[in-house]
């Protein structure tokens, strides 16, 4: 394993573009995660009595154990930014041909396929612990008082966001194997969301429950939007089994699937 993993981190690493898409990625990651009250602030500032009608300091977005599902949610919007970096990756092997050089010196499919998997894992695991840190930090600023065990009720959300960013990179890895240019593989990554969006508005007329078995959507699921709960409505503040079957299928089939591309194409 730890093999696989330096072969395709030493590929990675050689590319300029990795570097700027991972820096770019973990500073908005750790920024966008932890600066939420200073946007309140901000916007109670430009917004004339936005700060009066809402008292910012009492919103509890980074108390404990609201931060958990909170910041899972909000930095899972941000995966996109990795995901990128993955098609660039896999698609830079068709078009360097990294691919055919590393099986004539004796890598099989299967073992180059498995050194993107764990590449992903790591960068999915990276993501997880960056957004766990700050959640530790801010929180400890922000709360008012500690209150445990029940600080921590909320901490599932976390493996449930590295199944999130596993899934989709997963997701971004087949499109790129299957694809191959990482132009247009980015294109249709970035419209994914969408065309899954125009296929559920039809479904939803006729078959509302099969919805959370779309792929995006039982990724999108592992971690439900939290905020609704701070104008009084009902949210789920739980990670489901049922979220993560759904969500750990696709998870094994995004990567079959490029498998079984992988295996049958000529390189």
């Amino acid at each position: 394993m730890l093999h696989l993993l330096r072969i395709d981190l030493k590929k990675m690493t050689s590319y300029r573009t990795f570097w700027v898409i991972c820096g770019i990625y973990f500073f908005t990651l750790i920024i966008g995660a932890a600066s939420g009250m200073e946007l309140l602030r901000m916007l109670s500032r430009l917004i004339e009595g936005f700060g009066q009608e809402i008292n910012i300091d009492r919103i509890p977005l980074y108390h404990f154990p609201d931060i958990w599902q909170n910041l899972a949610w909000t930095s899972g919007l941000l995966k996109m930014g990795v995901a990128i970096m993955v098609v660039v990756s896999i698609t830079n092997e068709y078009t360097y041909r990294t691919i055919r050089q590393n099986i004539i010196d004796g890598m099989s499919r299967e073992e180059f396929l498995l050194s993107k998997v764990y590449t992903n894992l790591l960068l999915s695991l990276a993501s997880m612990v960056s957004v766990f840190l700050i959640a530790v930090v801010t929180g400890l600023i922000y709360s008012p008082e500690l209150d445990f065990p029940y600080a921590f009720t909320g901490i599932s959300f976390y493996p449930a966001y590295f199944l999130e960013i596993f899934a989709f990179l997963s997701f971004a890895l087949m499109l790129g194997i299957f694809v191959q240019r990482s132009g247009l593989t980015i294109i249709l990554l970035l419209f994914s969301y969408l065309i899954e969006l125009i296929v559920k508005s039809n479904v939803d007329n006729y078959f509302p429950g099969a919805i959370q078995f779309f792929p995006l959507e039982s990724i999108m699921n592992l971690v439900p939007m939290p905020f609704a709960r701070y104008v009084f409505q009902e949210i789920r503040d739980q990670v489901t089994i049922l979220s993560i079957a759904i969500a750990a299928v696709w998870t094994f089939l995004f990567n079959y699937f490029a498998y079984l591309k992988l295996k049958k194409s000529d390189i």
